[in-house]
């Protein structure tokens, strides 16, 4: 795996998330030597749907993507459906797209991305469920275990956390993509 000291990943989700795809990718990144902060709508500590709880380090209102090098958005059907209608959640993961920065993006998290209209003309895969949202915000959906498109991985489901993990380490590791944009 690449080496990651001195980077800084922001996992933004709240309560609801699938507990192994916030667990999985912080292990990913810790351990290739990132350190990693949960940003979220939530005040103390969110917990995922399968009771894994988690100490909240920052507000996502107060957060500023300007001090992270990427952003990894865990799935979970609550959690995405909530922060896709918070406006800070929204505008957070917007800017590390106009940053040109790696956004890492499994199951139902995309719903963040076609709120902030970040999917247009990007090839991604997703839950299956979130394909017609995809295609409808304009991107190119493949049922495909990991996709990576200028910075941007994506997958389907925890069955897929090996080739994410991997991928969205590296891609942190390639630092910003000139193709990752709002």
């Amino acid at each position: 795996m690449a080496e990651l000291d001195g980077k800084k990943v922001a996992f933004l989700l709240t309560d609801g998330f699938e507990d192994s795809e916030l667990t999985s990718p912080w292990g990913a990144v810790t351990d290739a030597g990132a350190s990693a902060q949960l940003i979220s709508p939530a005040d103390q500590k969110v917990t995922g749907k399968n009771g894994h709880e988690q100490k909240v380090d920052q507000p996502v209102a107060s957060a500023d993507a300007s001090a992270f090098d990427a952003l990894v958005l865990p799935g979970g059907v609550v959690n995405a459906d909530h922060l896709r209608m918070d406006q800070d959640a929204v505008a957070f993961a917007k800017a590390f797209f106009e940053a040109h920065k790696p956004v890492a993006v499994i199951c139902h998290g995309a719903w963040i991305l076609t709120e902030a209209d970040l999917v247009r003309g990007r090839k991604l895969t997703s839950y299956p469920s979130l394909q017609t949202d995809l295609r409808n915000a304009g991107a190119t959906w493949v049922d495909e275990e990991v996709v990576v498109d200028d910075g941007l991985v994506s997958s389907r489901t925890p069955d897929d956390l090996p080739a994410f993990n991997a991928k969205t380490v590296e891609e942190i590791a390639e630092g910003p993509h000139a193709g990752q944009h709002a």
